[in-house]
């Protein structure tokens, strides 16, 4: 199994960004049939999402998961996942559709039991939950799969190699969205409050925009939001039957010659920038500190939507910044080998796993003190 990711913060490489002591960045490393880089923007008092890339001889896993309610459920899923595809995939002879979805269905139901084991102690534990997205590079295939509005872009050239254009690979489930209001109304036909618009946006029954995660355990079992106990905390709409799953969206995608790179990131980072932007500056700009460059302009942008500048922005601390952006996470992946045929930096007797900070404000987070760590 990936041992190699379940280590303690100070064992992380990479650095804080430029002076701001709420971004935290890992320029260039190589991967086996690339190189990949990787920034996170900490906008919460307790960071939210969760970033790493796993890389391994025979594939490279990437993840992003965007937590709410808490740091909890995201912290639990960088520490569970990617063992779990791992080792399905060596029983199963390799990775496929159905690895990733036993892999997603392991970590939920893992995320349950520690839900139920801790229950009586915090009960709040019930309203955690978290966005999951994946990518997992193996020969000449991509397997993108995700609960929630994280997202994958494609930058492929075009053009004989001038231009480049954006091809989204995941499926964000949010309400905001028409379809997605849809596909929710249609499962559940019988109650015409499902969708209701509160608070400026589109919510499942009021509360929530995703319809997909992992955790959000009493959107899931309808015993824990009528429990006295975890209602002196969140008072939600109460629930005869789930009204979110943890069914992820899977596609696959066959590596081709004009594909460049891959950027996955927190919806952090699509609120501010659209996936075409996104993508052209990563086309024109060089590959070194990368994901650093797209975190700081989306930061950019939303300073510049509450008229204020970047360097303003860098003096609000975490928790009143949430004002003005979210969480973000960014990792971009370059693929290399398929079409240069060129030999990768990549050590290909060795395993690599890069996780971000758990806490970059901080940057020194004590493991004693991670209640997933008192409840196991």
């Amino acid at each position: 199994m990936l041992r190699s990711c379940l280590r303690p913060l100070e064992r992380c490489s990479g650095r804080l960004g430029g002076g701001d002591g709420l971004l935290w960045h890992m320029d260039l490393k190589p991967h086996a049939s690339g190189e990949f880089s990787i920034a996170v923007a900490q906008a919460n008092v307790s960071l939210e999402d969760q970033g790493q890339v796993f890389a391994s001889p025979s594939a490279t896993y990437i993840g992003v998961y965007d937590g709410h309610g808490g740091p909890e459920a995201s912290r639990f899923i960088s520490n569970r996942l990617f063992s779990h595809l791992d080792r399905f995939a060596s029983e199963q002879g390799g990775l496929s559709s159905e690895v990733i979805k036993r892999a997603f269905d392991a970590t939920e139901e893992e995320f349950l039991y520690l839900v139920k084991r801790s229950w009586r102690l915090r009960p709040q534990m019930a309203s955690v939950g978290s966005c999951c997205l994946i990518g997992a590079i193996t020969d000449d295939r991509l397997y993108v799969a995700n609960l929630g509005d994280s997202r994958a872009v494609l930058g492929r050239c075009s053009l004989g190699g001038r231009a480049v254009v954006a091809e989204r690979l995941s499926t964000d489930h949010n309400v905001s969205m028409e379809e997605v209001r849809k596909e929710v109304a249609a499962n559940h036909p019988d109650d015409k409050q499902i969708i209701v618009h509160t608070r400026g946006a589109w919510r499942i029954k009021g509360i929530i925009q995703v319809s997909r995660s992992i955790g959000d355990v009493y959107l899931k079992k309808p015993e824990f939001s009528s429990d006295p106990l975890f209602q002196q905390f969140v008072s939600p709409v109460p629930l005869e039957r789930p009204v979110i799953t943890a069914e992820p969206s899977i596609r696959v995608h066959k590596l081709k010659p004009h594909d460049l790179f891959f950027i996955f990131a927190s919806d952090g980072l699509w609120e501010q920038l659209s996936d075409e932007a996104a993508v052209k500056i990563v086309f024109k700009n060089p590959r070194a500190g990368i994901a650093k460059r797209l975190v700081r302009a989306a930061l950019i942008e939303a300073a510049r939507k509450q008229g204020m500048s970047y360097d303003d922005l860098k003096h609000i601390e975490k928790g009143i910044r949430r004002r003005v952006h979210d969480d973000i996470t960014v990792v971009v992946i370059y693929i290399d080998q398929h079409h240069q045929g060129g030999h990768s930096r990549f050590n290909r007797s060795n395993r690599d796993c890069t996780s971000a900070p758990v806490d970059i404000f901080s940057f020194n987070f004590d493991e004693s003190e991670d209640p997933l760590r008192r409840a196991e």
